[in-house]
């Protein structure tokens, strides 16, 4: 079955070069992901970081410890104040016979 077009040229295609693939991202060295060199010997920045983690927790510590002193004294007051509390109430109810 013909469309009666037979007598028409054919088309050239266009060829298009295919995309690149080829992924952008390198992968970790062994030393980005260790912290060491293949020698054995620790980086710069593992040190750094081992130091400056090791600051930052003894730096927590005392703060944590310098809170609780806080939070101590302020539940020692707030007992004394619960206290004066309840003998105040115990006052009045007895001043009025109860």
């Amino acid at each position: 079955m013909t469309t009666g077009n037979d007598d028409l040229e054919p088309i050239d295609a266009e060829i298009v070069p295919s995309p690149d693939f080829t992924p952008t991202v390198n992968a970790p060295s062994f030393e980005e992901v260790t912290g060491y060199t293949e020698a054995g010997v620790p980086t710069f920045d593992h040190v750094r970081d081992k130091i400056e983690k090791r600051t930052t927790t003894a730096i927590g510590g005392q703060e944590l410890s310098e809170a609780g002193a806080e939070a101590a004294a302020l539940d020692e007051a707030m007992a004394a104040r619960d206290e004066a509390a309840k003998r105040k109430l115990d006052e009045l109810r007895k001043s009025m016979g109860l």
